[in-house]
């Protein structure tokens, strides 16, 4: 009964920070936009695998070791708003070549059988907020004695609810209609997706030169 809602309650907490606006959102919106519906789907899945992974390492106390290692930590968070800022900066000059009439894929949204899969794992794996959002989510949720069944069950409840959303969204902005109209729109979205890479990755760097 306890294991049961300590899911619930995860689930409620969960639901909430996943429909936030981030950088898991943008990237499934413009993947889905450009790409169309496999395309987003398969990002949906990468970013489903990603908090997979994330939950998985706070469950299994990894994540806590490497989040006292300081310099381990300070160059995964170097690493992770230097991939974020290179895909803002790529959303941005899809922008460019947008109003310019060119409307075209740019290098960071190259078609390949599991570009978007990867793209998705690495954004999402790649934003070290993620990591202390999950950190702090689940320690203060899951009971350090829980059962093994039930942390299997909280990183399952992690995959489920974010690949059902993510999934969800990506179907609905493929749809054809959808997808036609808002590809009308498609250098504003970029723009917008591209200054929220942008945001995350400048307060990454900014939270690091202030601990320095």
């Amino acid at each position: 009964m306890q294991e049961t809602s300590v899911l619930l309650s995860l689930a409620a907490v969960f639901a909430v920070a996943l429909v936030s606006p981030g950088p898991d959102v943008a990237l499934v919106v413009r993947t889905a936009l450009h790409q169309g519906r496999r395309a987003g789907l398969l990002s949906a899945l990468g970013l489903a695998c990603g908090i997979l992974l994330h939950g998985t390492l706070v469950l299994s106390g990894v994540a806590l070791v490497l989040s006292r290692t300081e310099w381990l930590f300070d160059l995964i968070q170097v690493a992770g708003a230097l991939y974020l800022g290179w895909l803002g900066i790529g959303a941005v000059r899809a922008w460019r070549q947008g109003r310019g009439g060119n409307l075209r894929l740019d290098d960071e949204l190259a078609p390949s059988a599991f570009g978007p899969w990867l793209r998705g794992v690495m954004t999402n794996l790649g934003n070290p907020k993620a990591l202390v959002f999950f950190l702090a989510l689940l320690s203060s949720l899951v009971p350090a004695d829980m059962s093994l069944p039930g942390k299997i069950a909280c990183a399952a409840l992690l995959f489920g609810l974010s690949l059902c959303w993510f999934s969800v969204l990506g179907l609905l902005l493929s749809r054809p209609l959808m997808r036609q109209h808002l590809l009308q729109i498609a250098p504003t979205i970029d723009v917008v997706c591209g200054v929220v890479f942008l945001l995350v990755a400048g307060s990454i760097f900014v939270r690091l030169l202030l601990a320095i």
